[in-house]
């Protein structure tokens, strides 16, 4: 299982609002996030996400996918077989 640690990864940065990730993001990278998409990324875990959105908050945030997403096995999952 996939667990978003952006919530995470900000505090490590001492980015505390989404308003202070906004700027970040078009500061360093350019990029733009309305406010609501912003309050999505912070309130739960994206089900998809571009790769430029990606790529911006790497970049604003000096961290890699790695840092943002961590992988957890699952065990109630079934393996295929």
């Amino acid at each position: 299982m996939l667990v978003w640690m952006l919530r995470q990864v900000m505090a490590q940065k001492g980015v505390w609002t989404g308003a202070a990730l906004a700027r970040l993001l078009k500061e360093k990278a350019g990029y733009r996030l309305s406010a609501p998409s912003i309050s999505a990324l912070l309130t739960g875990q994206p089900k998809q996400m571009k790769a430029e959105t990606l790529d911006a908050l790497c970049t604003a945030l000096d961290c890699t996918p790695n840092d943002l997403w961590v992988f957890t096995p699952d065990g109630n999952v079934a393996q295929g077989g």
